[in-house]
């Protein structure tokens, strides 16, 4: 358990929890936590989905600027890379992961929800790139997967203006994918990734491996890292059980080990 960032795990969800008063400020030692978090998220077998939640208050209102403001451009070059691969560690965890999103997730709080492979928003929920607004550019992915998500001209938009969009202009615009009363994310966040606790863990992973895959390169690799990942599955103990299941009793009713 890190000072800022401490996994907490019931029946089979992990929650990365961020908790760095008074706004969740994603400083150094914040980005290593992170790191720390996801990592032992996806070696744990008694986590099968992850909730990313920065508290009732706020998600993370961005990157710890005064601690950037002193960092010179040799600074930078040495740490850009860690600052980009602490999300990128979020984003591959090999399970179900949803942000739920409170208050605001700005800058590089924003980027950490976009990690994610759903956000479940509050309705006093705000989201944004505002980089170029202190002169810089996103820096730890929000160039790249804000553009996957909502497209290229809405992420251009977002970047370019650094405005702040609200709950539901983000929903419109697929930056967030479900909107609820704030008090009910966490609680929305856990239910969505409890679903997964007694599924097919190596049929999941695998599931997201070639979504994620597959987008960062064509169509014709995309189909074969699916063709592989798909003949792969049958050499699993869950194959078998889904399948016996199905064959026995119908779908929806089988007993995965997670094998």
């Amino acid at each position: 358990m890190g000072e800022f960032v401490r996994l907490e795990v019931a029946d089979g969800v992990g929650t990365i929890r961020l908790d760095r008063p008074k706004m969740n400020a994603i400083s150094v030692a914040v980005q290593e936590e992170l790191r720390a978090a996801a990592a032992e998220a996806t070696e744990r077998d008694d986590v099968r989905a992850v909730v990313v939640y920065g508290g009732e208050r706020v998600f993370a209102a961005g990157n710890d600027v005064k601690e950037m403001a002193e960092m010179s451009y040799q600074d930078m070059v040495a740490r850009s890379g860690p600052l980009q691969s602490a999300v990128t560690a979020i984003a591959r965890i090999p399970k179900p992961v949803v942000a739920a999103v409170t208050g605001y997730a700005l800058g590089g709080g924003c980027e950490l929800a976009l990690a994610a492979d759903v956000r479940i928003a509050g309705e006093r929920a705000v989201l944004g790139q505002p980089e170029t607004l202190l002169g810089i550019i996103p820096g730890a992915g929000g160039t790249q997967r804000l553009a996957r998500l909502v497209g290229p001209s809405k992420a251009k938009d977002l970047i370019f203006t650094g405005r702040f969009v609200k709950a539901d202009e983000a929903l419109a615009m697929g930056l967030v994918d479900r909107v609820v009363p704030d008090a009910d994310v966490y609680t929305e966040a856990v239910a969505w990734a409890a679903q997964f606790s007694g599924a097919a863990a190596l049929a999941l992973r695998a599931a997201k491996e070639c979504v994620d895959r597959g987008l960062e390169t064509d169509i014709e690799t995309g189909l074969e890292i699916e063709r592989m990942q798909f003949a792969a599955l049958f050499a699993t103990e869950d194959r078998g059980a889904g399948m016996r299941s199905f064959v026995e009793s119908g779908p929806g009713k089988a007993t995965f080990t997670g094998r």
